[in-house]
């Protein structure tokens, strides 16, 4: 069986958990200036470790160590790297060179989101700390630690194709849609609002990851996981898992909107 159909039967059970983030009841809750900065409070640490899934990916099909040798599929390595130089230095709002991540803070600065809690946390990671205990250990809520703790167990494991996996159904492949989903919503309920950095950062991701990463993405499964049925059997698995893991994180947030609102309503009984 060749490997593009096997990535077919892959999205296609994958579809159903897809549908489900697509058309989440999520998005029709962000309707307040307020509810956006929830989101983007929680959401902060999806785009900070999409970054460790791409660097993982780095490390294991590319050659990041001296003495340099070519490894791996060259197809393979220049997926790689585009996506981290777009990732890490992609061209922000104001024309300058700036990561995803850093024009989220900015995205969520300009919104009146607090980035607190994202900075203490990158605090304790820079000291070194295991990131499990540290996942473990934080004040954060449920939802992220649960997200958290999926991507770096993918990681930790160090499959190629199972890091891939998550990379590319939990991220690449559903990113265009779910964040289209996302902007559609909050350009209705903010229309007057200056979400422009936060309109840029998503706009970026819905171009690059549809047009460019995304397919590249899904080749780079085809290619590790070959026709190994196992690998297979694996990838689908750990794809069901990160896909799980983004709709609880998305449950989280919604519950905590949902909480907010409950609290406005009673302070004007």
């Amino acid at each position: 069986m060749g490997e593009k159909i096997r990535i077919d039967e892959v999205n296609k059970a994958l579809q159903p958990k897809i549908n489900q983030l697509l058309e989440h009841s999520l998005y029709q809750k962000i309707t307040t200036p307020e509810h956006l900065q929830i989101f983007m409070e929680h959401h902060v640490f999806a785009v900070w470790d999409f970054m460790s899934l791409l660097t993982a990916l780095q490390e294991k099909l590319t050659k990041t160590t001296n003495p340099w040798v070519p490894v791996g599929n060259p197809e393979t390595r220049y997926l790689i790297n585009e996506i981290v130089l777009a990732e890490e230095t992609d061209v922000n709002y104001f024309g300058k060179h700036q990561s995803h991540f850093e024009m989220y803070l900015d995205a969520m600065e300009k919104s009146g989101s607090d980035t607190g809690r994202i900075k203490d946390f990158l605090l304790q990671v820079t000291h070194g700390t295991d990131i499990f205990l540290l996942i473990a250990a934080t004040k954060l809520p449920h939802n992220i630690k649960i997200f958290l703790k999926n991507t770096f167990e993918v990681i930790t494991e160090g499959k190629s194709h199972k890091i891939a996996s998550a990379f590319t159904f939990g991220r690449e492949g559903l990113i265009p849609g779910m964040f289209t989903s996302i902007i559609e919503n909050v350009q209705q309920n903010f229309p007057k609002e200056d979400l422009s950095l936060f309109k840029y950062y998503f706009d970026r991701h819905i171009e690059l990851d549809g047009d460019e990463h995304g397919p590249m993405a899904f080749k780079m499964v085809e290619e590790l996981c070959g026709n190994d049925d196992e690998k297979w059997e694996e990838a689908q698995q750990i794809a069901e898992e990160a896909l799980d893991a983004r709709l609880e994180l998305w449950r989280g947030i919604e519950e905590e909107i949902s909480e907010n609102i409950d609290s406005k309503n009673l302070q004007t009984i």
